[in-house]
């Protein structure tokens, strides 16, 4: 089965002065009235298995107010194996450990790996592009211990470029220095995103089949630098990038920006042909962005051959009874499930029976 969450020690977190959680190895339901501290608790779940959270706080606001540090641990357990991961968060940092050992925020991913889900990500596909490549991205970080610094590297590259490209004059030579160093990151970047949308588009489209069956859903990965470039080699693509930064100079200089890149790439997903973005219905729009995040528990599993955990943050409240349905169908296959919510209303019987109950 692998590690799954058996505790959850809160101190001084968001609103929470002191919780101590646990969970089941199956679902566990976190009930309570709004600002109860559902949420933090998933934050600071996502925080202890990713090293991130959803909400990108400064480590201040992480703190309760009046609060000078806080603390959070999780107990991971599972074949055997006892894993302690812990964050101490005062008002300039967060400082992580794993079994009382310090690490880094970026060596927490690869522990146990989780999958958020909340309401905001119901609006997955009609928003910009950029919240579509952020979602496969966070998905990366944990799944390939490379990723984070891959992509950490281009982004710092693509921002001194801009840098660079907002200066009363600039220097060419120093540009062609960085469009080196843009084209090696971002060839790299976009072949490694790439192969893991690949891998997720299959399983995306085979559960929206079962969401919406006799629908047919497409997604298409289109890059800024031409799609004939994700089946080239890494550097074949470097060199078309570098040709591309530089044929695109005087617009960049122009408008103080670089205007290509997998930076600028976008995620469109299709139903029958017909852009979903544009033309789906509320429905099939929050459809396609609950089978993205159930895809991404299928790929997790087949990539590190454990279970992820599942984090549901109000999400029933959203959907309807069929796709609530189909998500707690999902849930029931053997996955560490924690799910917040205002009203136990919204599920069976039988699964409030089988679940941990935890009222805030």
């Amino acid at each position: 089965m692998g590690l799954v969450v058996a505790e959850l020690s809160l101190e001084n977190f968001r609103n929470l002065e002191h919780r101590r959680l646990t969970f089941s190895p199956a679902t566990t339901l976190l009930v309570g009235e709004n600002a109860s501290g559902k949420t933090n608790t998933v934050e600071a779940l996502q925080l202890l298995t990713s090293g991130r959270s959803f909400r990108h706080p400064t480590p201040q606001q992480l703190l309760r107010e009046g609060a000078e540090r806080g603390f959070i641990s999780a107990r991971l357990e599972g074949d055997g194996r006892v894993v302690d991961v812990a964050c101490e968060i005062d008002a300039k940092r967060k400082v992580f450990s794993k079994n009382t050992k310090k690490c880094m925020a970026k060596d927490i991913p690869g522990t146990l790996l989780s999958v958020l889900f909340n309401p905001d990500d119901l609006f997955l596909i009609k928003r910009g592009a950029a919240f579509r490549r952020d979602e496969i991205d966070a998905f990366a970080r944990q799944a390939h211990p490379n990723y984070d610094k891959m992509l950490s590297t281009y982004q710092r590259t693509i921002e001194q470029r801009n840098r660079l490209l907002k200066e009363d004059h600039v220097d060419d030579g120093m540009l062609d220095v960085w469009d080196e160093s843009v084209a090696l990151g971002g060839a790299t970047l976009l072949l490694a995103r790439h192969r893991l949308f690949v891998r997720l588009k299959d399983r995306i489209i085979d559960v929206y089949s079962e969401l919406a069956p006799g629908e047919q859903l497409d997604a298409v990965y289109h890059a800024t630098l031409g799609n004939d470039v994700l089946y080239l080699s890494r550097g074949e693509v470097r060199d078309r990038y570098r040709d591309a930064l530089a044929a695109s100079r005087a617009d960049d200089i122009r408008r103080q920006q670089t205007l290509i890149g997998p930076h600028r790439d976008d995620i469109v997903f299709t139903i029958a042909g017909r852009e979903a973005r544009a033309l789906a219905s509320q429905g099939q729009q929050r459809s396609i962005a609950l089978a993205l995040k159930l895809a991404e528990v299928i790929l997790a599993r087949e990539l590190v051959d454990e279970q992820p955990l599942l984090l549901l943050d109000d999400v029933m409240s959203e959907l309807d009874e069929n796709r609530r349905q189909a998500l707690l169908s999902f849930v029931g296959n053997g996955i560490q499930t924690v799910i917040t919510t205002t009203n136990l209303g919204y599920f069976p019987q039988q699964t409030i029976e089988a679940a941990e109950v935890v009222r805030f």
